[in-house]
Parts: structure tokens; sequence; C-alpha cells
């Protein structure tokens, strides 16, 4: 019965390949979407470890974080981009569940992130989840409550508005185009919470600021950030 099993797995990959993600190689395990070649080339961070950590940093004074963090540093022409290709702009939400599930055990790897009571997605406006057909940080934040055993609260916040691009904007520019674009939709479920906002990448923290700073409307509700990506 064993060896049937490794035919017809054998058989099925001839025509359905299983490879990884980021080098192309088909030796990997069946549940694995990257190789252990390639997890272990990913630029990890030490943030969860590193309380004033570079992401810390870019919220002094403008958003009272307890804890923030990024799992990778992100580089162009890179691993970490060609993932974070795969996950917003090719439909991959399988890849996106298997990061999250990483960063949910890094997470633990660290005490600094223990007393967290649920997950919130930096949500999307409406049209462009609609277009995509699923919102990135949500299935990060699916990924991660699997491995950390906590809630998902995805309808905590909405975003109200779309944004234009923010690639070519300074500091200031981003800040002020994100305001005012989230709304906080069910205070109650936040009340007395101490929330891990996730997202996939981070530059500037203008709209981590913005959403932060909506959820911390809700009655004794403490921040926190974690996302994917770092951009050095």
């Amino acid at each position: 019965m064993q060896n049937l099993k490794h035919f017809i797995q054998d058989f099925s990959h001839l025509f359905f390949p299983h490879i990884c993600i980021g080098c192309g190689t088909d030796i990997i395990g069946q549940a694995a979407l990257l190789c252990f070649h390639c997890i272990n080339r990913l630029p990890v961070t030490n943030f969860n470890y590193e309380t004033g950590n570079q992401v810390e940093k870019l919220f002094y004074g403008r958003l009272p974080v307890i804890h923030a963090g990024s799992y990778c540093y992100f580089s162009k022409d890179s691993l970490v981009q060609r993932i974070l290709h795969q996950l917003k702009y090719r439909g991959n939400k399988e890849l996106g569940f298997f990061i999250g599930r990483m960063m949910g055990d890094w997470l633990m790897q660290s005490r600094r992130f223990d007393d967290i009571d649920a997950l919130v997605p930096l949500p999307l406006y409406a049209s462009r989840e609609k277009r995509r057909g699923y919102n990135q940080a949500a299935i990060l934040c699916d990924g991660i409550a699997s491995s950390i055993k906590i809630p998902v609260l995805s309808n905590a916040v909405t975003r109200v508005s779309a944004t234009e691009t923010q690639t070519h904007k300074n500091r200031i520019e981003r800040w002020h185009n994100m305001e005012g674009r989230f709304r906080l939709q069910n205070s109650e479920a936040l009340k007395n919470k101490h929330v891990l906002l996730v997202d996939d990448v981070i530059t500037t923290g203008a709209t981590l600021e913005a959403c932060g700073q909506e959820l911390i409307m809700a009655a004794n509700t403490q921040v926190s950030i974690l996302t994917f990506a770092y951009t050095v």
C-alpha cells in the first residue's frame, strides 16, 4: 500500500510538478511552497527580539505602538520581492498562508508578542479587494493565526476611500494621502484588546499609522504592528 501511494505521488508529479516558488527546484516537501535552501536564504530580521528596532522607530511620536517588527528585509530583484509579487499580483493565496505560518512561528520565538489578543489585517478599499479577489494582509493573518492560535478581526476597521499610489511621495505627502482613509467598523470587538495590525510590506509606515490611529479610538485598545517585509 505504501509503495502504491509513492507510485501515485511520483506519477502525478510528472503532470502536476510541485516546485519551489523561489528557485524552481522540485526537491521540495509536499506541504511546502519554498525549498529548504530558499527558506534559509530569506533575509530574516531579529526585530521580534529587538526593542527599538527600525520598524518601531518609524512610529516614534506618530503612533503609540506597543511593539512592531517585520519578518524580512526587502530589496529589489530579491526572493522577498518575488514572494510579494506572487502574493499581490499572481493570486497565490496558498503562498501567503505559508508565509503567514512562518511569521507566526517567528513571533513565538520571542516573548514580546505573547499578550496579543487578536490580529487585524490592514484593509483594502472594497473595489480593489474585489478586483484582486482577496486581501493579502488577511491571508497573512490566517497563516499567522494558524500558528499562534488567536482570532482574526477582519471587519474591525474599513478603508472608506481609495488612494492614489504612494510610490513617488515623500513621508509627509504619504501621511496626507492616507489621512481619513480608515473608519472603525466594530469598536466593541476591539475594546480592551491588544491587537496586532498586519500588512505585507512597510516603507514609511504612513498607511499603517493612519489605520492604527483609527484602531486606538476604540476604548482601551493597544496596537502592535507586523509586516512580512521591511524596505531597507
